[in-house]
């Protein structure tokens, strides 16, 4: 399988070059997750990257090349929604103040 050097930027991986295996379109994958043993042996902690394009000037809109960004977030779909389906469930809406658990209406509420 081929194999690309790739750049890592931000988080504990900031300057680090690593070689990220390539799928068979040629590019590396979109997310690239590195697990971080816990020291008390508890859970690992995941760090999450997302690939970017990288930047070195040549033909603009031909991205040859990836660099993987730090995301913070760690979410699926890179913390912007992502992909939705027309068949994927909405998602639940966020609580506001005064919310009960749940959604469900308070028995004050009749």
């Amino acid at each position: 399988m081929k194999s690309e050097d790739t750049p890592f930027e931000g988080g504990p991986m900031d300057g680090r070059v690593l070689p990220v295996l390539l799928g068979i379109t040629g590019h590396p994958p979109k997310t690239y997750r590195i697990p971080v043993p816990a020291p008390d042996g508890g859970q690992p902690t995941v760090l999450v990257y997302r690939r970017v394009p990288r930047v070195e000037g040549g033909r603009p809109g031909l991205t040859r090349r990836w660099k993987y960004a730090y995301d913070p977030t760690g979410e699926r779909g890179g913390g912007t929604g992502g992909v939705r389906w027309p068949w994927s469930k909405p998602r639940p809406a966020p609580p506001g103040p005064g919310a009960t658990p749940g959604g469900r209406p308070d028995d004050a509420d009749g």
